[in-house]
């Protein structure tokens, strides 16, 4: 088996990523790009979760900008990150050959088991992909949310933040100023007190309270996924 640093991590991969060129929906090509770097690390061995955002359909926010109820917004997108889930189980299963299993923290039963953590940690340890749909349940709570709260459940090594056009963490935003810095780490504290954007406030606490290490990098540069499982320094390390 090749070497490995991480033998269980969950991986929190944005809706944006999943609709690539596109202005929203789910883009094939992104999804085959996603599932090869996902193959790479399970061929290493690699316990595998993964939390998929739902914003290339729908977004809570926006929704209650609009004048929906903030819970009924919440409760469509998780319905949207069930699609996305849906989406990339195919890619993985159909194209790939991967065994996967989605779990849904709704009660959704015609197409994703009902989320049990016991279960959840027994698909893991026989090798299959874990895809959590549906965040933590609950409006109110985003997807950042979600995977910390899962990662927390399942015993993860460490929490991937995969981002989209971006490589790690900066003082600005690098897609509108080309002087932005980037961090090669960072403090849970301190990327709390400057309000980076790595993950919202809560997701980031709850990280920061068991220690969790986080680690934002671009998913689209192809190998990246698998270096940092071998343990080279790709993106933004958060630790403490």
């Amino acid at each position: 088996m090749p070497s490995r640093k991480y033998k269980r991590i969950l991986l929190k991969v944005s809706g944006e990523s999943l609709k690539g060129a596109k202005t929203h929906g789910v883009d094939p090509d992104s999804l085959d790009f996603m599932a090869e770097e996902i193959k790479s690390i399970i061929s290493m061995g690699v316990e595998l979760a993964i939390v998929v955002g739902g914003g290339n359909i729908w977004r809570g926010s926006e929704a209650e900008i609009e004048g929906m109820e903030r819970a009924t917004a919440d409760y469509a997108g998780m319905l949207a990150t069930v699609i996305s889930a849906l989406a990339l189980q195919d890619s993985l299963e159909r194209k790939h050959g991967l065994d996967t299993r989605t779990l849904s923290a709704i009660n959704i039963q015609q197409m994703a088991e009902p989320y049990i953590r016991r279960r959840a940690i027994r698909h893991l340890e026989k090798g299959r992909i874990v895809l959590f749909a549906a965040g933590t349940g609950n409006p109110f709570m985003t997807t950042d949310t979600g995977s910390a709260l899962r990662a927390l459940e399942i015993s993860a090594d460490a929490l991937l933040m995969a981002k989209n056009e971006v490589d790690g963490i900066y003082d600005r935003d690098p897609n509108q100023d080309s002087e932005a810095n980037k961090f090669e780490e960072i403090t849970y504290l301190d990327a709390i007190s400057k309000r980076l954007k790595v993950m919202d406030s809560t997701a980031l606490s709850l990280c920061m309270e068991h220690e969790i290490p986080v680690i934002v990098f671009d998913l689209f540069t192809k190998g990246n996924l698998s270096k940092i499982v071998n343990g080279d320094e790709i993106g933004t390390l958060v630790h403490s």
